[in-house]
């Protein structure tokens, strides 16, 4: 059971860090193409519902709000969603090297949507079902490849860890060159830039699915805190403990999955932001999965809007992919993580 001094801390982080959110969208509503004024923002803002009754909304109701807000949002689920699975892997592995880029499971559900685009999936289910259902059961079949190759007398070292993700990681990465190859040249770029990991347009009722999938994983994942702390001190004591192993890994696991393919369906591979931001979360506010489950999505949701905001402000008009943006910040704090973890004895 949470303790009372437990339930302030992570009300007041949550409340905290919610805030900084807001502030970070609302700084991010101002960039894109065109440059939008503070105040412009924020006036229309404050009359979102008088500008969404109007058939016609003015131009800058238009740019803010259904384009710039629908993609932040989007940045800020994804965000949320890759930041708790990667707190996921990284409490079920005991790696804190653990993340769904670096273990592959983000290759296996983009292996899932290519196929999905291929044979057309996305077109035959409603409301994008296909994709997001199709990257569900590539991530699970990434992950679950990986688990059984790793897993060693119970644990998972750090080297068959790594080489376990790379290995299945190349194999899904692979496998979509092939079918890149069979695609025509009219679906090639698009599905190029989406590789990249990128944000594109999206509607509200596309996000509507991305948060509720991302509600009833975390909320899976969250009622496992406990048991996930007690897994710190290995598997036999834990169950010892009242822990059921079996059950709390096979929920864990699955959760995590969903929540990494259905970040991929709707913004492609985008790599570290599982490692980076746990990292950062644990830095700041301890070890505790009670306290670091929220803390890392509201992170993570901050920090994918800041590089998507980077990711439009480098190159503009033009934008980079926020795979890129990420990768940049990703790949030398994975290198440092690997380092230090081959000095720690």
């Amino acid at each position: 059971m949470i303790t009372l001094v437990t339930f302030r801390k992570t009300v007041v982080v949550t409340l905290g860090l919610f805030l900084l959110l807001l502030v970070v969208m609302a700084f991010s509503l101002s960039f894109g193409a065109a440059r939008l004024p503070a105040g412009e923002v924020i006036g229309v803002m404050l009359r979102v519902l008088e500008a969404f009754s109007r058939d016609r909304p003015e131009p800058a109701e238009a740019v803010i709000l259904f384009i710039r807000l629908p993609r932040i949002l989007l940045a800020s689920l994804v965000g949320a969603s890759l930041a708790v699975a990667g707190a996921a892997f990284q409490a079920l592995t005991r790696n804190p090297l653990a993340d769904p880029f670096i273990l592959g499971v983000s290759s296996g559900a983009a292996f899932g949507v290519v196929i999905a685009q291929t044979l057309g999936l996305g077109r035959v289910l409603p409301g994008y079902l296909g994709l997001p259902l199709s990257a569900f059961l590539g991530a699970i079949v990434a992950a679950l490849a990986v688990y059984l190759i790793a897993r060693v007398d119970g644990a998972f070292p750090i080297q068959t860890l790594l080489l376990a993700g790379v290995s299945i990681s190349l194999f899904f990465s692979a496998s979509i060159t092939l079918f890149i190859s069979l695609m025509s040249g009219q679906e090639l770029p698009g599905i190029l830039h989406w590789l990249m990991g990128s944000l594109g347009p999206i509607d509200y009722s596309s996000l509507t699915l991305l948060l509720g999938c991302l509600l009833l994983a975390m909320g899976a994942i969250y009622r496992q805190a406990r048991s996930l702390n007690l897994l710190v001190l290995g598997e036999e004591v834990a169950m010892q403990l009242g822990m059921e192993g079996e059950r709390v890994k096979r929920l864990v696991f699955v959760m995590a999955s969903l929540l990494t393919g259905v970040a991929v369906a709707f913004s492609g591979s985008i790599g570290f932001v599982g490692l980076i931001v746990p990292h950062i979360a644990r830095i700041l506010f301890g070890p505790d999965n009670r306290l670091l489950i929220p803390a890392a999505a509201l992170v993570g949701a901050s920090f994918l809007v800041t590089a998507d905001a980077m990711a439009r402000i480098i190159v503009s008009p033009a934008e980079v992919p926020v795979g890129v943006i990420t990768a940049f910040c990703g790949a030398p704090f994975f290198i440092y993580l690997l380092r230090k973890q081959q000095r720690s004895p």
